[in-house]
């Protein structure tokens, strides 16, 4: 196998215990795609059927995928940046897409640590009384406030950097495993205390029906093939495959246990997650008479007007928006972990210096984004409406989520990469399931042309039709 240790390389560090690996994995995956863009696209395309759809996607190509990032990291002992060189020293083309992808990391934080920042000053305004007995539009007001601030969001980005930064600075053991195990059962208890709460509201019923009961009319409502790429898509980014966020706590496990069953244990939970959010926002939808595809403004505007009418509003705002906070703050950790590694890796720097170097660069970046909601609202880089923030996500959702997926199936079945023999053999490595045979097929000739389907019809929904 290849990524052993070279002479007078530093050792690798690994992680305590497999729920750490376990807990980290699902804290990447676990983000505000499941939390926020899950409900309200499953309240677009009709509740259950889409759901049915979803996980079917998610069998069939996700999962795969990231049993290849976690073989990648595993069998090559590196991040993102020097994975790809270490199994396949030969065809140094491949190298090219681990400084890419390790870029890609920096784009996703340059957004992602900005949103972070309103789940964070969402639970201080809930926790603080802020939006208690608020009007309507006085609370779609204040959203709007935060927004045209640009002080105030550069604070609460500020403080999103500093709490991954710090949590990574802290060591892999000590810092990223403990808080992120912490923070997971924490984001598990409030999810059950929340799905408590809201089942049991008057008329909650209704919103249980439309979610759990199956009704492929509304599939049909939005056209057959919007609501199966919606789904496809929503499988495809949940998991973050393709830049190596994957591969990196790969990197830091034994061989002890095959990846497949790690992969679907993460999966599940990944899903769990989702399908449990969906659980606490539609009921409350429902009861409350909330349009539960209302869109990202659901969750800032839309829920804290119901919080307001809700027996002990003031506390249940403040933990969701916690929760929020918790599912956010999971990913933003696990990519810092996955940047830093890479300057490790690339120049031999101690974890402090790296995660120093991380957190201010991902702050100085992610400000344009910042910005881009007042003082530089100017910039729009999709015509009129858009802003900073859309075209990163674009950069990262619709181009390297799916060229590093094509390229982690490509890299792992042909001859031309690491090969499907040496795949197989890392991936089987260890008790649990293995990699069925027949598989082998779908991944070389089936899933690239899925994920270029993917790739293509991005394009075609956002500049054609």
């Amino acid at each position: 196998m290849n990524g052993g240790l070279l002479v007078g390389e530093r050792k690798r560090e690994s992680l305590g215990s497999r729920i750490g690996f376990i807990f980290l994995s699902a804290g990447c995956a676990i983000g505000l795609g499941n939390v926020w863009r899950f409900p309200f696209i499953t309240g677009q395309y009709g509740g259950a059927a889409f759901v049915l759809m979803y996980i079917l996607f998610l069998l069939l190509l996700a999962m795969p995928i990231m049993v290849m990032e976690f073989a990648v990291g595993r069998a090559s002992q590196k991040s993102i940046v020097k994975s790809f060189t270490a199994l396949c020293p030969q065809h140094g083309v491949w190298s090219l897409w681990g400084y890419v992808a390790w870029a890609g990391n920096y784009v996703l934080m340059m957004f992602y640590t900005v949103v972070t920042g309103w789940m964070l000053a969402y639970t201080w305004y809930s926790a603080s009384g802020r939006m208690t007995g608020l009007s309507p539009d006085e609370v779609g007001g204040a959203f709007g406030a935060l927004l045209s601030s640009p002080g105030a969001l550069a604070f609460w980005l500020a403080l999103a950097v500093l709490i991954g930064a710090a949590v990574c600075f802290s060591g892999l053991r000590g810092g990223v495993e403990r808080v992120t195990k912490v923070m997971m059962c924490g984001l598990l208890a409030i999810m059950f205390a929340l799905v408590l709460r809201s089942v049991t509201l008057p008329g909650a019923a209704k919103g249980l029906e439309f979610y759990l009961k199956p009704d492929f009319g509304h599939l049909v409502e939005h056209g057959i093939w919007t609501s199966v790429y919606a789904a496809m898509g929503q499988a495809f980014f949940t998991l973050s495959i393709g830049i190596g966020s994957m591969a990196i706590f790969g990197s830091y496990i034994g061989r002890d246990r095959s990846l497949v069953g790690e992969s679907m244990i993460v999966t599940a939970l990944d899903t769990a997650v989702a399908i449990t959010a969906g659980l606490i926002i539609f009921p409350a939808c429902f009861a409350y008479g909330i349009n539960p595809g209302a869109g990202p403004g659901l969750i800032f505007v839309t829920l804290p007007n119901m919080f307001n009418h809700l027996p002990q509003g003031r506390f249940w705002s403040a933990l969701f928006f916690l929760f929020m906070s918790f599912a956010a703050l999971s990913t933003v950790i696990a990519v810092f972990e996955n940047i830093l590694a890479g300057y490790m890796d690339n120049f031999g720097w101690e974890r402090g210096k790296a995660a120093v170097v991380t957190g201010i660069s991902v702050f100085l970046l992610a400000l344009p984004c910042a910005f881009g909601f007042n003082i530089w609202s100017g910039f729009q880089p999709f015509g009129e409406g858009s802003m900073v923030l859309d075209l990163e996500d674009f950069i990262v959702s619709n181009n390297l989520l799916p060229i590093g997926a094509l390229i982690y199936l490509l890299f792992c079945v042909t001859r031309y990469g690491w090969g499907w023999e040496k795949f197989i053999e890392e991936a089987d490595m260890g008790a649990g399931l293995k990699v069925p045979s027949f598989l082998r097929f779908y991944l070389t000739y089936i899933a690239p042309f899925i994920v270029l389907i993917i790739l293509a019809t991005g394009y075609w929904e956002k500049f054609i039709k």
